[in-house]
């Protein structure tokens, strides 16, 4: 790899290096600079281990590759990314601080993992670079604030695209009690709080970074052209949404959305949180245990199959869709229905479906019941959002506990039939005792510590749940399966 590499203005502080930084936020920053419309670099803070040579090797360059489909097409589309700048380890206080007095430095871009956004009291605010990701940054934040001697206008915007709900405000609150645990506190704290922005985000992209598959990497080098040892593969699909209580600041620092990337700024981001948790994740948990059971392994396959695509189009567009109705734009929620199929389509990516069946109860309570409680509010029994309920309880049923675990059987012809469920010893312990009672469902169902309520009150549930439990059981997930089709389209 050898290119020419603008110079441009620090402006970005990232806490991290992994490959959905690299794959889709980076990317995203690196074409807002190709287009005009934004003029930054980024420097990345990294936290643990070694820095890898090929950063230093390739001049902090590497390349993106976006492949899957977008709109009826293939997209199999290359680009080398020029935006980082410098990489530091915050163990190296000096060149780590250093920045915190960087006139151009605008905002601060993290993905530290769910698990990176925590508080820990005993945490050193002055001693050493703190272990934890908010007392670095509030670290980071003290020395910019004394640097500028607490100017107002050098404040920095946060993006942190962890995934956990309320990101900003959850890590705003951590960052300000550390605040006050420094020895001019109370004013440190008055100036993040009147000086920095935190914003709560929601990011949508599957990045799978290097390829697994060494003949695969061959032939994407073959196809480049020359060889990267930081390749980053990624899905062409991506959404960031950004809410902020200052939005026209937000987008100031970070115009991303005036170069046409899929990027939005708003005041509320519950109903795109909403239509993601609902349309794809809902989508994925109704269908992936029925399809598991019925012999499939990877979720391209499915979108197929006689059976099961003509199941998940009646999920999402019959019985999820018209539930969110009125919170979003009807051709937007339509759009992203259409965009969520075409990349269960991705012909790059094999994404298995035992995979995504782990901890599926809880999976369940949060992207699959509040639609079912929906459709039934509006006077209709969503038949194959209810279908995935029996389905799952098949799943979890069919499992003992072995040395090895908790350990399913399914019934499919020339493998290992077996198959490893996973998820919380609450879940394991209740189909470990129940699961081959001949009312499991039943008592499943009423489990309010699973479902934060009894199931058996929805009016039709049960009954129904029970039917497509038995159908299962007596004729097979499939010619179940299509029997909910058949009455969720008829209602």
């Amino acid at each position: 790899m050898n290119i020419n590499k603008p110079t441009r203005p620090t402006k970005i502080l990232q806490f991290g290096q992994g490959n959905f930084l690299r794959g889709f936020c980076d990317t995203l920053i690196d074409a807002a600079n190709e287009a005009g419309v934004y003029n930054g670099g980024i420097v990345v803070v990294q936290s643990v281990g070694q820095t890898n040579p090929a950063y230093a090797a390739q001049n902090n360059c590497y390349t993106t590759l976006l492949r899957g489909k977008e709109n009826g097409d293939v997209i199999n589309t290359p680009h080398i990314i020029t935006s980082l700048q410098d990489i530091v380890h915050a163990d190296n206080a000096e060149a780590f601080l250093s920045y915190a007095a960087c006139p151009t430095l605008e905002a601060v871009l993290s993905n530290t993992t769910e698990a990176g956004i925590v508080y820990d009291g005993t945490d050193s605010l002055t001693a050493g670079i703190p272990r934890t990701f908010p007392g670095k940054l509030t670290r980071f934040l003290h020395e910019r604030y004394c640097a500028f001697h607490g100017d107002p206008t050098r404040g920095l915007v946060i993006f942190p695209t962890e995934l956990i709900e309320h990101n900003g405000r959850v890590l705003r609150d951590y960052v300000l009690r550390h605040a006050h645990r420094m020895a001019d506190g109370d004013a440190f704290a008055a100036w993040i709080d009147g000086s920095c922005l935190f914003c709560d985000t929601l990011v949508d992209r599957i990045v799978t970074g290097y390829p697994k598959n060494p003949e695969d990497a061959e032939r994407i080098f073959a196809q480049l052209g020359y060889t990267d040892a930081l390749l980053t593969v990624a899905e062409p699909f991506g959404l960031w949404v950004i809410e902020a209580r200052d939005t026209a600041r937000a987008e100031a620092v970070l115009p991303l959305d005036r170069a046409g990337l899929p990027v939005v700024f708003t005041d509320d981001l519950t109903p795109y949180r909403e239509r993601k948790v609902r349309i794809l994740n809902g989508a994925h948990t109704s269908f992936v245990p029925a399809a598991f059971l019925a012999g499939e392994d990877i979720v391209r396959d499915c979108m197929f199959h006689h059976v099961i695509r003509p199941f998940i189009d009646t999920c999402i567009y019959h019985e999820i869709l018209p539930t969110l109705e009125g919170r979003l734009d009807t051709d937007d929620l339509r759009a992203f229905a259409n965009a969520v199929c075409e990349r269960f389509e991705n012909p790059f990516i094999d994404h298995a479906l035992i995979s995504i069946c782990l901890n599926s109860v809880s999976k369940w309570r949060a992207r699959v019941l509040p639609s079912v409680l929906d459709s039934v509010k509006n006077g209709i029994l969503p038949h194959c959002l209810i279908f995935s309920f029996a389905a799952l309880c098949h799943f979890y049923a069919a499992g003992r506990m072995t040395d090895d675990g908790f350990v399913g059987t399914r019934a499919v012809d020339g493998r290992d039939p077996r198959y490893t469920v996973s998820d919380s010893a609450e879940v394991l312990a209740f189909f470990a005792e129940h699961g081959h009672a001949d009312n499991v469902l039943a008592r499943f169902a009423a489990c309010t510590e699973f479902w934060g309520m009894d199931l058996t009150s929805i009016p039709g549930f049960a009954e129904a749940a029970q039917m497509y439990f038995d159908a299962i059981a007596d004729r097979g997930v499939l010619p179940a399966m299509r029997d909910a089709i058949h009455t969720s389209r008829r209602v």
